[in-house]
């Protein structure tokens, strides 16, 4: 976004032509209606594809505008609203809004009984080191996982047990990274709750039958109507990687962290940085360091105070050392620095050292704290924002030595990089105490990479009746006439009930912005049909494309999703062409369900550039570049259209 064109930014340019585009479209419609439905369309599209502001902002813009149009109606030429009042926040209420909430749930209980760290022990024990094993094992796993939670979810989940794969096999993280993340995305379409657009499916062809007569109503989908795409796809990528992994997938690097041994081999090869280690030093008085705040001196002499003794008692980690803290004589450092730059440092300040490690001796073993390797995932709330903006330290107790970023790596030794806005997929090298690592893995704003740390253990005693409410819940789901919603929430209460998870848990589980995003662009669906838009575009999309069979035209459709979901939200792009997949289907005789159904499994067919939060989240870790995603997205990406359309065909 920050490019620009002769002192215009790109989307100054985009937003022009947009605008030029919605004033054109005005003059095709036929009527004043759908003119300022296609106009919140196109502001809607533009909003998503140029990120002016985060989707899920750009979403509850779009729903305030669409009630505002009742009060502007007049103005606009129409009688009422585009939206009803009574509808226009239905969306929180929705089935799909409450079934994603109780998904996420369950999906976080089942990971706090340390059940992930028992399927990563099975994978490591039988996996053997060959990639023609390893990488059916585990993205297979993570392909089934991710039918029943978010299939960033899931990635993120298995980013430290592909990491410690990785770590047991010598094999790069590089070569399994990718796979990895693809069946994730590709599990999404196991099940009906595998993904978001799948989840909203069913309510959008609910509200689309309130248009249909009698006679054309489509049928909603079971939870398994599914399966036999979505198993199809899984073996498809995984076949994929198999047999064509070493000529689309680079190899870089080998993730030796998570090694029991000296982890400096590691850091000195992957992010240039090396013989660093942690010295203790005295304050004398008349110091030249003596007056001086923490941050000055980190900044002055490019190295980490990581703890701090002013003879009131250790100060460690978020609750201790501030960048603003002041550095009096007499007071005891604890400096992370090479050991050139903490040569350097004694022979300008005459501070004085000590042989060993004595007032930090316990604070700062190996049992207490150390070097630790967390990911920035996207939909952070740290996006955008630098180590410094957010008081990395004083916050979070993290002192950042490090970023990898693709194949870039920025090290403390340059000085700058706490400076830097922090972007997705961002791999970030810390000293930290473990037990702040350990509260931050329940901090959706990272994602842990290093696991292999003394901190708290999980509830592996719950598993047997996190286990019973899951198998509950799918028996609700399979045998009764229950709502989706309602069988999925009987499951995640019964978690937090049976103390699986607490309640502040819970909500910390739940991807707010994934909810709002999804709940404030239902009511732009229901403007999109109930006005006629849709089957407007459907009409004219069948004049252009002439007299074709039906598969050609469901090709287009998918096409079409696809291209959407690369510039968009997926979620965006399922409520915005499902009506218009309906009345494609309409008008050329097809079955207008299969035609929906085509929108929401397509729309999972992201994996040509980095747009995708699994693929984002997985980017930093794995060292990939957006070549990387072209070569080995690319052909994924055809493998998807022709698999998908062929599997639906088959099987309705």
């Amino acid at each position: 976004m920050g490019k620009r064109l002769t002192g215009i930014s790109v989307t100054n340019v985009a937003g022009a032509m947009m605008a030029m585009f919605a004033l054109w479209l005005a003059w095709q419609v036929p009527s004043i209606e759908i003119a300022w439905v296609m106009a919140v369309l196109v502001l809607t599209v533009f909003l998503f594809a140029f990120e002016v502001v985060p989707v899920d902002v750009a979403a509850v813009s779009v729903m305030v505008l669409l009630g505002l149009t009742t009060l502007a109606a007049p103005l606009m030429g129409l009688e009422t609203g585009l939206v009803p009042m009574q509808n226009l926040f239905d969306g929180f209420a929705s089935n799909a809004v409450i079934s994603i909430i109780a998904v996420m749930i369950i999906g976080a209980a089942l990971d706090k009984t340390g059940l992930m760290t028992r399927v990563a022990g099975f994978i490591m024990r039988i996996g053997g080191s060959t990639e023609a094993r390893i990488i059916p094992l585990v993205s297979s796993t993570v392909g089934v996982i991710s039918s029943f939670m978010q299939n960033v979810g899931a990635a993120a989940l298995f980013l430290p047990v592909v990491s410690r794969i990785s770590a047991r096999t010598g094999l790069p993280m590089s070569r399994l990274l990718m796979p990895m993340g693809f069946c994730a995305i590709l599990g999404g379409t196991i099940t009906m709750v595998g993904s978001s657009p799948l989840i909203l499916l069913n309510d959008l062809i609910k509200t689309t039958n309130q248009g249909l007569p009698p006679d054309q109503q489509m049928e909603t989908f079971g939870l398994f109507s599914v399966t036999p795409i979505g198993l199809a796809l899984v073996a498809t990528g995984i076949l994929y990687f198999v047999l064509a992994g070493r000529f689309v997938l680079p190899a870089r690097g080998t993730n030796k962290l998570l090694q029991a041994r000296d982890p400096m081999d590691y850091y000195a090869e992957t992010y240039g940085v090396s013989d660093f280690s942690i010295q203790e030093a005295r304050v004398p008085a008349d110091n030249l360091v003596a007056g001086l705040s923490v941050d000055q001196i980190e900044r002055r002499w490019n190295l980490r105070i990581v703890a701090v003794d002013k003879g009131d008692g250790v100060r460690l980690g978020a609750s201790g050392v501030d960048r603003s803290l002041g550095i009096e004589q007499g007071t005891l450092l604890g400096i992370l620095a090479t050991e050139e730059r903490f040569k350097a440092f004694l022979a300008e300040t005459q501070i004085e050292p000590r042989p060993e490690l004595e007032t930090f001796a316990e604070a700062l073993s190996a049992t207490k704290a150390g070097i630790a390797e967390i990911v920035i995932p996207p939909g952070s709330a740290l996006l955008g924002k630098s180590a410094r903006d957010v008081f990395m330290r004083k916050v979070y107790g993290l002192s950042l030595l490090a970023i990898r970023r693709g194949d870039e790596t920025l090290t403390y030794a340059t000085g700058g990089v706490r400076d830097l806005p922090f972007k997705p997929g961002d791999t970030l090298v810390v000293h930290t105490a473990w037990t702040d690592l350990a509260r931050l893995e329940t901090d959706r704003d990272f994602v842990i990479v290093t696991t292999e740390y003394p901190h708290e253990e999980l509830r592996p005693h719950k598993l047997p009746i996190a286990l019973l409410f899951f198998a509950v819940t799918l028996g609700l789901v399979l045998f009764t006439d229950l709502m989706l919603s309602v069988a999925l929430l009987t499951g995640a209460v019964g978690m937090i009930l049976s103390g699986v998870l607490s309640i502040d848990e819970a909500y910390e589980a739940v991807s707010w912005k994934t909810v709002f995003l999804l709940a404030s662009l239902i009511p732009l669906g229901l403007a999109v049909e109930t006005s006629g838009t849709a089957a407007w575009i459907a009409q004219e999309t069948l004049v252009a494309l002439g007299d074709v069979p039906i598969w050609v035209i469901q090709a287009a459709l998918a096409i079409l999703a696809t291209f959407f979901t690369l510039v968009m939200s997926n979620v965006g792009a399922t409520v915005l062409l499902v009506p218009l997949a309906v009345n494609m289907a309409l008008g050329a005789g097809a079955n207008p369900a299969v035609f929906a159904l085509t929108v929401g499994i397509a729309t999972s067919n992201s994996f040509l550039i980095p747009t995708h939060q699994v693929n984002a989240l997985i980017m930093g870790p794995g060292g990939y570049r957006v070549p990387d995603y072209l070569r080995a997205g690319g052909i994924m990406t055809v493998l998807f259209l022709v698999v998908s359309l062929l599997m639906l065909n088959l099987v309705f």
